[in-house]
């Protein structure tokens, strides 16, 4: 797989949407997570982020400005015992309560799918990372529209073996189609 500059390539582009990175720390000791996020209406600009007692949430910047909530207030972040759970959406309650209650991260996001906004169909994107007693692992995953059909859900998870790479996973096409080339790549094997 091509490696990437994220900076180069977060800087290059004019609307990078919502991301996340996953990956360990340069001497490999300590496991990292970063959620990114733009807007372009000011519904979607009006936001900032809040940390909470068990992650992170986004609330409005300016209350007054807030029209329509239902895709832009969540927690990107939220960590359960040992493990950190990061989204796109307000997906990450979902995974969090079923895994709460015994489900994994994949029976979790199959009660979900892409977002109802119409005729954008935005991906949801998810993480979760795993670290117990020094050892880490992590599953990325992404729920999205069958090239903007909203009657199909194509469903893509990516447990990695190589826990050194670092790995993005926007709701941009250029990124989320070279996630799922490779995820139908693997499942052809």
């Amino acid at each position: 797989m091509k490696t990437l500059n994220i900076y180069d390539e977060l800087k290059s582009n004019s609307y990078p949407g919502r991301g996340i990175v996953i990956g360990k720390s340069a001497d490999g000791k300590s496991a990292v997570t970063a959620y990114f996020i733009m807007g372009r209406s000011v519904n979607s600009r009006n936001r900032v982020f809040t940390e909470t007692e068990d992650g992170i949430k986004t609330e409005a910047a300016d209350p007054s400005k807030l029209s329509d909530p239902h895709l832009i207030i969540y927690s990107p972040v939220r960590v359960l015992g040992n493990k950190t759970i990061v989204t796109n959406g307000d997906q990450t309650d979902t995974i969090y309560e079923l895994m709460d209650k015994q489900q994994t991260f994949e029976q979790s996001l199959r009660t979900r799918e892409y977002e109802d906004d119409a005729p954008n169909y935005t991906p949801r994107i998810s993480g979760i990372m795993h670290v117990e007693n020094g050892a880490y692992n992590y599953a990325m995953s992404i729920l999205k529209s069958a090239d903007g059909n909203p009657d199909c859900c194509e469903r893509f998870t990516h447990t990695p073996t190589l826990l050194t790479a670092w790995v993005i996973l926007s709701t941009l096409t250029w990124v989320t189609e070279i996630l799922c080339q490779a995820l139908r790549a693997s499942l052809r094997r």
